[in-house]
């Protein structure tokens, strides 16, 4: 076996999930799918791709027609060009975007700065890349913003990359214009390349989404998809944009071991380019709603959250509690058949909160709160009568 696997876990998240295959009847918090369909237009496409044949290989990078659209979603949304032909590449997904950037980039030994908590993928594929993860922890006493100074301190002559992720998943936290300057200033100072995975861009809900590669695009890795805003999980599409160089670099990869992304999840992906103003004015306003709605219902009941800036998910702390998350969540999984996921799974520091995912209908939602706050005053008071 290759020996990198033994440095690495299995997913936090599957592993627990694993679980819930045995019960019919609970409440799911906890996989980050949206529960919206989708698009009919994007479905139509698809069916369509297939009842006229247009099944076969694309371009190792991907449809022309696609990565057009994207260019030009990239340049409406945020201001910024990509060159169509020579600085973008269609993946089978952002976790594939991230692998491939992961390879061209890193030598062995070389360190990549992650933000904890984070999504379970950072680490592993680092290690099996031959690179060595550096984590900067972040803590809700300081709304799990990174702090620059401890930043520089973790960098060496060894670091290669930081990887970004935000709106982030699992805290929804985000960045301002001022604090992504500052982090740009800071790779540009120190030569690292950014990975930065916006995969939740297009779901944030008070203040407009911003790439940081309109301040250091010459060294941005920037990863996105159509997982999330578009709900198009099992279609497996994103894409990378980045300097010709690299990119140019990373086809070597992607072709002998992908060859290209499906090519009717890339038709469909036009689709939902062509159709996201649409689908955004539906469910932005849900997701909302939802966020305001948990967000209020776990502080009420004693358990701090932070208003997350965008994605769909909140991150509770349940420390008030006393139980640790692998525990607190197989407990109310098994008590109340209501499933999050234990938030050890974003990082080690991280075993006293709780990842709780909104993308649920606001019927289930509430009935989930209410097993938890019932959850909550069983244990408290059970503590009390110990006492």
């Amino acid at each position: 076996m290759n020996k990198l696997l033994s440095k690495i876990e299995p997913s936090g998240i599957r592993r627990f999930f694993d679980i819930i295959e045995r019960f019919g009847d609970v409440i799911s918090l906890g996989v980050g799918e949206p529960d919206f369909q989708v698009d009919w237009n994007i479905r139509e496409e698809a069916i369509y791709c297939i009842e006229k044949g247009a099944t076969r290989y694309t371009s190792n990078q991907g449809l022309l027609e696609l990565r057009e659209e994207i260019s030009r979603n990239i340049v409406k949304n945020q201001k910024i060009y990509y060159d169509p032909e020579r600085e973008i590449l269609v993946t089978c997904g952002v976790s594939q975007g991230l692998d491939l950037a992961l390879r061209t980039i890193l030598n062995p030994g070389d360190e990549v700065i992650i933000i904890e908590p984070c999504y379970v993928a950072y680490k592993p594929l680092t290690i099996l890349s031959y690179g060595r993860p550096v984590v900067l922890k972040t803590s809700e006493e300081n709304s799990f913003k990174i702090d620059l100074d401890e930043l520089k301190r973790k960098i060496s002559n060894k670091t290669k990359a930081i990887i970004l992720n935000y709106p982030n998943n699992p805290t929804g936290m985000s960045f301002s214009k001022n604090e992504l300057k500052e982090i740009a200033d800071i790779a540009n100072e120190f030569n690292l390349y950014i990975i930065s995975d916006e995969i939740y861009d297009k779901l944030t809900y008070d203040r407009k989404h911003i790439t940081i590669a309109k301040y250091i695009k010459e060294k941005v890795i920037y990863l996105n998809g159509f997982s999330k805003a578009y709900s198009m999980t099992g279609f497996r599409i994103g894409y990378i944009c980045c300097d010709e160089e690299l990119l140019r670099n990373m086809l070597k990869i992607h072709q002998y071991s992908m060859l290209c992304a499906p090519t009717i999840s890339q038709y469909a992906a036009i689709e939902a380019l062509r159709n996201e103003e649409k689908i955004l004015r539906k469910i932005l306003p849900e997701y909302k709603a939802r966020r305001n709605y948990v967000y209020k219902r776990l502080n009420e009941m004693g358990l701090k959250a932070i208003l997350p800036d965008g994605a769909f998910y909140i991150f509770p702390s349940i420390r008030s509690i006393g139980i640790e998350s692998e525990k607190f969540s197989e407990r109310l999984l098994f008590e109340k058949r209501v499933a999050v996921v234990p938030g050890n799974a974003f990082g080690e520091d991280y075993k006293y909160n709780i990842r709780i995912s909104y993308a649920n209908d606001m019927k289930k939602l509430k009935i989930a709160m209410d097993r938890i706050e019932e959850f909550v005053k069983e244990i408290l008071k059970l503590k009390e009568e110990i006492k």
